[in-house]
């Protein structure tokens, strides 16, 4: 749909697909396209594009026990400072595997393989699974002094 870049290199893309597995070649396309302006080497490309695509299939695979006009797939992307976050989200229910999924069930592994971090979370609201990766460049610093500040409210706090 829309990915929008400011001054800061800052993101923000929504997309909403059909959760059906002609959607994924869509789904893949359109992340590649978000990424374009945000100088990601082609390796972290493909490697995102790859836990992206992993999520959505779960979705498709998983989220919905029946297709329906209201069985879709969401991606959202944005960027913070340093890293990029894309949350594939469903309004399904989590299933667990089932007894006879032999030979499946390596799409989390992938994800956690592709990318950083992979949460997942799921509810009575559906399933959301946010991936996160470094963006190129320097990595934010801490301002002098804030550090050892941070430290020593964290030890004020501690119940003795």
């Amino acid at each position: 749909m829309r990915a929008t870049r400011h001054r800061d290199t800052a993101a923000f893309a929504h997309q909403v697909w059909p959760a059906r597995a002609g959607a994924l070649a869509l789904i893949r396309r359109e992340v590649r396209r978000w990424l374009g302006p945000l100088e990601v080497t082609p390796d972290a490309e493909a490697d995102l594009v790859l836990a992206v695509s992993e999520a959505a299939s779960n979705v498709i695979d998983h989220a919905y026990p029946t297709p329906t006009d209201r069985a879709v797939v969401e991606v959202f992307l944005w960027t913070e400072s340093g890293a990029l976050l894309v949350e594939v989200v469903d309004h399904g229910q989590w299933r667990h595997p089932g007894p006879h999924a032999t030979g499946r069930g390596r799409g989390i592994e992938i994800m956690q393989r592709m990318v950083d971090a992979v949460l997942i979370h799921h509810d009575a609201r559906g399933t959301r699974v946010l991936l996160r990766h470094p963006l190129p460049g320097p990595a934010p610093t801490v301002p002098p002094g804030r550090g050892a500040a941070t430290a020593e409210a964290a030890r004020s706090a501690q119940v003795p």
